[in-house]
């Protein structure tokens, strides 16, 4: 798709408010855009002109559908034509982003329960940020539990939003980290299938993970997300699915 030929009933033209980086390779790129309103946990894609052409990714939200700017979080890509132009933006320039958003990865696909459980990996963090900065998980669930695994330390991201929704909501918020490649005193050292394996998750929080109190949301690598949820199965939860409801909703995240 050439400059001159892009659909704007489908895209439109946002500009960078600003490039933040975490590290050396995780950035989020916050653009002022107006796109058709969405739902927190869903997905868009976002683009840039390069040698004429539109070369586009999905990414999800970040920031919650009420909110300004957008903000969607990356990795870089060795050699990859998008992300190599993503981290050299600054504020002012234009950016394309898809009007309209996709995924299901929503609250309004999730059954009620006491206790919700958000697993990630990496950047699949996102969609689950976007979530809990809105007010639906907090009047629906008892206990919010955000699980976020990393490789190395420095790429737990967002701390400051996790630190605010621990001061927002005290008695329900609980936030886990992992990281798997490296020794820390705050977080397991594991995968998160083997955490709830054996038990530690749990021991951890004070709760039990079963079919009549928990939903679990996991997005991911496609590796995590097939491995937790067989370990969950086997405890008794199902996959939910419209005509069939179950404990389990998944997104892979690449």
């Amino acid at each position: 798709m050439t400059q001159g030929a892009i659909d704007r009933k489908r895209w439109c033209q946002g500009q960078v408010r600003e490039l933040h980086a975490w590290t050396d390779k995780l950035f989020s790129v916050r653009v002022d855009a107006a796109v058709q309103p969405f739902k927190a946990g869903q997905f868009t894609k976002i683009g840039l002109f390069i040698d004429g052409q539109l070369v586009s990714r999905p990414y999800s939200y970040v920031n919650a559908p009420t909110q300004t700017p957008l903000e969607f979080y990356f990795v870089t890509v060795p050699d990859g034509p998008l992300t190599s132009r993503l981290v050299r933006l600054v504020p002012g320039d234009p950016i394309e982003v898809m009007s309209k958003a996709s995924g299901f990865l929503t609250l309004d696909e999730v059954p009620q329960a006491s206790q919700l459980l958000l697993l990630s990996t990496g950047t699949a963090i996102g969609p689950f940020l976007s979530i809990l900065k809105t007010d639906q998980p907090w009047q629906r669930f008892e206990r919010v539990v955000l699980v976020h695994a990393v490789r190395l330390a420095e790429e737990l991201s967002f701390a400051e939003t996790i630190s605010s929704l621990r001061a927002d909501h005290p008695a329900q918020f609980d936030f886990v980290p992992v990281v798997s490649r490296e020794d820390t005193d705050f977080a397991f050292r594991a995968r998160i299938p083997a955490l709830i394996a054996d038990g530690r998750l749990e021991a951890r929080l004070g709760l039990s993970i079963d079919a009549h109190t928990t939903q679990v949301m996991i997005c991911g690598n496609p590796e995590m997300v097939k491995a937790t949820t067989a370990t969950l199965e086997a405890r008794g939860l199902k996959r939910n699915r419209r005509r069939e409801p179950g404990q389990i909703s998944v997104e892979n995240y690449w």
